[in-house]
């Protein structure tokens, strides 16, 4: 028993050995900031100032982000700007993604290796560069967007400028970042589908459309489900586009978490609130992709 438990420890430290950098870095990097973020939570701390002169208030940063205050109606409406936000990225992504996947995965496809590159060549333009020129896409004067409208006779709209379009105008700029990304995750998927499932299907007597919502759709759900916890992820993010364009303007509409927190965080030095606010963004991430999963798990079933 001895020499079993000697050589099963001989055989582990060379992994261990191996393991040990990386694990490291993330503890290091990832883990760390999480623990010393939770800690901070529960004090009250500038951030001019040096950890050993945090206080602790227990459950007062939190109690104010739910409190009828301006610090807890500013926290409540970031986080409804960035649930908004998120849901509509997700709702635009998964179905553009899908379809443009399924497209490109066909063997018919004319020039889907070119489409391909480009779709996802948008996912590697960094977000500073992708904000600035859709800033000027937008722009009401020379902006193509409103000269294009003015072209057909339409209406011309504000875009960046009215509380009612511009958290819907980030989103666009999102979608149009990220659909490249996700179409090469759906065509991963589908080349995981074995194509005598569509035989089977097509000898049943389904058409293209059948077998899209009967075979398709069901056995892409992994694939759409992985892509959907990304995405949201992704959305939960966004901070360049805001800060560089908007402002979490106008009138508070496209103030979303990521900026509201680095605003209350760094530019009014209120480091502990700041530290509840990303730790009530955690929990929540977290308990929304848990859900997802179950979900996800309750309709496969048992």
């Amino acid at each position: 028993m001895s020499r079993v438990m000697i050589r099963s420890g001989a055989f582990l430290l060379p992994r261990i050995a191996l393991l040990a950098p990386g694990v490291g870095l993330i503890a290091a990097f990832m883990f760390a900031p999480i623990l010393l973020t939770v800690w901070l939570s529960f004090h009250a701390w500038s951030t001019q100032t040096p950890f050993s002169a945090a206080r602790f208030v227990g459950l007062a940063n939190f109690a104010d982000l739910f409190g009828p205050t301006s610090v807890g109606r500013d926290f409540r409406g970031a986080f409804a700007n960035t649930a908004l936000y998120a849901i509509l990225s997700i709702a635009l992504i998964l179905p553009l993604s899908a379809a443009l996947g399924v497209l490109i995965h066909q063997s018919r496809a004319i020039g889907r290796n070119a489409l391909r590159a480009v779709l996802f060549s948008t996912y590697m333009v960094p977000s500073i560069a992708v904000a600035l020129v859709w800033s000027k896409l937008y722009s009401p004067t020379e902006g193509p967007y409103d000269q294009m409208l003015a072209w057909l006779g339409l209406p011309t709209s504000d875009w960046l400028s009215s509380p009612n379009t511009a958290l819907v105008s980030l989103v666009l700029l999102n979608v149009w970042q990220q659909t490249g990304y996700f179409t090469v995750l759906a065509v991963a998927g589908l080349t995981q589908i074995p194509t005598t499932v569509y035989e089977a299907a097509t000898l049943d007597g389904a058409n293209r459309w059948q077998a899209f919502g009967h075979v398709t759709l069901p056995l892409l759900r992994r694939t759409l489900l992985f892509s959907s916890v990304i995405a949201l992820i992704n959305a939960v993010q966004v901070f360049e586009p805001v800060a560089l364009i908007t402002q979490g303007g106008p009138v508070g509409a496209t103030n979303v978490l990521t900026y509201h927190i680095r605003r209350v965080g760094v530019e009014r030095a209120q480091g502990g609130l700041g530290s509840a606010m990303a730790v009530m963004l955690l929990l929540t991430l977290i308990a929304t992709v848990a859900v997802l999963f179950a979900a996800a798990r309750e309709r496969r079933g048992p």
